[in-house]
């Protein structure tokens, strides 16, 4: 069994590869790369493929996205798995997993896949003020945070925005000085104080391991 990931679609036969990837997962952009770091420190069978992150901007989208991948991937790989919690698509997801026949990793959002759906809630219930930031949104807060609302052209609209927020929570999946810095920069750049909560990639790694190990 060989193991790869990629952070794009890529052949079922890559080149070097021994055999064929068994399983097609198709993932969030923003948790793309570290499904990719754990199928490869597992060697799993899998082919990792994302979608873009920013449809998160646009849940409305995913399903559509999802669905279209996977009509293309069931025609080259034996398994399509779907990289996704619901991720604000209402059930949407859901109904395209039902009709593929297709599982998908379980909870509300992304947040889930790190802390687990009751630290989430806990979290939450502590400080309904709270805003979430992972490792992926802290190192492209500037993009996918500050141009998405505009706030790069229309600073004044920050309180607008985040009035109703009272801390940022980063769920830190690889703690280091770099990372930290740029937490602290994303707070302080909507004016909120920082909270940093280590998750590391337990929780993920054990919901993909239910997702697509051939043991699952």
């Amino acid at each position: 069994m060989t193991a790869s990931s990629t952070s794009s679609p890529s052949p079922a036969e890559a080149p070097g590869r021994s055999r064929p990837a068994q399983v097609a997962l198709i993932a969030c952009g923003a948790i793309a790369q570290p499904c990719g770091e754990i199928v490869a420190s597992r060697g799993w069978s899998v082919e990792v493929f994302p979608l873009p992150p920013l449809l998160h901007n646009q849940p409305h989208l995913i399903a559509d996205q999802v669905d279209q991948l996977a009509e293309e991937l069931g025609a080259r790989y034996p398994t399509v798995a779907i990289g996704y919690a619901d991720c604000g698509t209402y059930g949407a997801l859901d109904e395209v997993c039902e009709r593929r026949r297709l599982r998908r990793l379980t909870g509300l959002h992304c947040y889930d896949l790190y802390a687990g759906a009751r630290r989430m809630q806990a979290l939450f219930d502590e400080e309904p003020g709270t805003y979430v930031l992972t490792d992926f949104l802290v190192r492209s807060f500037g993009r996918t945070v500050v141009a998405e609302l505009g706030l790069d052209r229309h600073p004044e609209l920050r309180d607008d925005y985040f009035q109703h927020y009272t801390r940022v929570v980063w769920l830190s999946q690889h703690p280091d000085p770099e990372l930290r810095a740029l937490a602290e920069k994303a707070a302080e750049r909507i004016g909120l104080p920082l909270t940093v909560v280590d998750t590391g990639l337990a929780q993920l790694e054990q919901q993909l391991e239910a997702l697509v190990s051939p043991s699952a």
